[in-house]
């Protein structure tokens, strides 16, 4: 069965909607709290493995970034970067959050850029940190497609509007042209994670994610990619001084080469890599990524 939920809302100073899934509704009050920021695209409609996560007895929430389900577009000609997704990570968990408490924060792929950019930001609100298959800075170990790689380039300095209107140009017609399960490769899925897809709720977890991801079209997914191509980070990865795991498929595009330059640039990171795994990695790896994140 796939992981649903009827998210709430955070308002924002700018007056946007920040969606937030509580993946657990059932857990225990007092519960740990493991806050889970999604791929691109992708949405808080995503539990890696439900199993797992009620076996660790936390409460996991997730929230939906800019444009993405029912969180609103940044507007005004602003991009949706990843300091601008961390600040709403960090308005969340100050919502939930007993006073003087922590949270454990989580981030796959796209996600984990964020996940680290809370931490070095907000180190008052983070615990431990997990990065599951989190692309390196492409100056750094280069990934763009070199397909896309000028097309990138030309808009670099381009203002807000003028980005996301070339980027929904180029990626609108790829968006409505795939359909059912031919969009698990927005996400980096490929045939090396067929036999984790073929586990029970696996396809359908990420249907839902998926759903939800494009019920605004292709806003969200647009917003990401100018947000994190055409402007900085935001953070120095040195100023993150929470104890990170870094996880990595050997069979993913993103694989030991960015998990590499994480650990190099983290203060405190450990790197495991997972032999003949891909970018749906984040599945097997959640039970590790949850006994670092909450240790019994």
């Amino acid at each position: 069965m796939a992981t649903t939920s009827t998210p709430q809302h955070i308002r924002r100073p700018d007056g946007r909607r920040v969606a937030l899934h509580d993946l657990t509704p059932d857990a225990p009050a007092g519960a740990p709290v493991v806050l889970f920021l999604h791929a691109a695209p992708g949405s808080g409609a995503f539990d890696p493995d439900p199993a797992e996560t009620a076996a660790r007895g936390i409460r996991l929430v997730a929230p939906d970034r800019p444009g993405y389900g029912g969180s609103d577009p940044v507007s005004g000609g602003a991009f949706a970067t990843v300091e601008t997704a961390a600040e709403d990570a960090a308005a969340v968990l100050e919502s939930i959050l007993a006073p003087g408490s922590t949270a454990a924060v989580a981030g796959w792929s796209a996600g984990g850029r964020v996940a680290l950019a809370l931490a070095a930001r907000r180190p008052d609100l983070v615990g431990r940190v997990a990065v599951i298959g989190t692309p390196a800075p492409d100056e750094e170990v280069p990934w763009i497609p070199e397909e896309n790689r000028a097309g990138v380039e030309a808009l670099r300095g381009a203002p807000a509007e003028v980005a996301h209107e070339a980027l929904t140009a180029a990626f609108g017609p790829v968006l409505a042209a795939l359909t059912g399960d031919a969009r698990f490769g927005l996400v980096g899925i490929d045939e090396v994670d067929g036999p984790v897809l073929a586990e029970p709720g696996v396809s359908d977890r990420l249907r839902a994610m998926l759903d939800e991801a494009l019920v605004q079209g292709g806003a969200g997914m647009v917003a990401d990619i100018a947000g994190y191509t055409l402007q900085p980070y935001g953070f120095d990865p040195a100023d993150v001084a929470a104890q990170v795991l870094l996880g990595y498929g050997s069979a993913d595009a993103i694989g030991q080469a960015h998990g590499v330059w994480w650990q190099r640039q983290l203060p405190d990171a450990r790197l495991e890599m997972v032999q003949g795994a891909g970018h749906l990695l984040v599945v097997p790896f959640w039970k590790r990524a949850l006994a670092h994140l909450v240790p019994a």
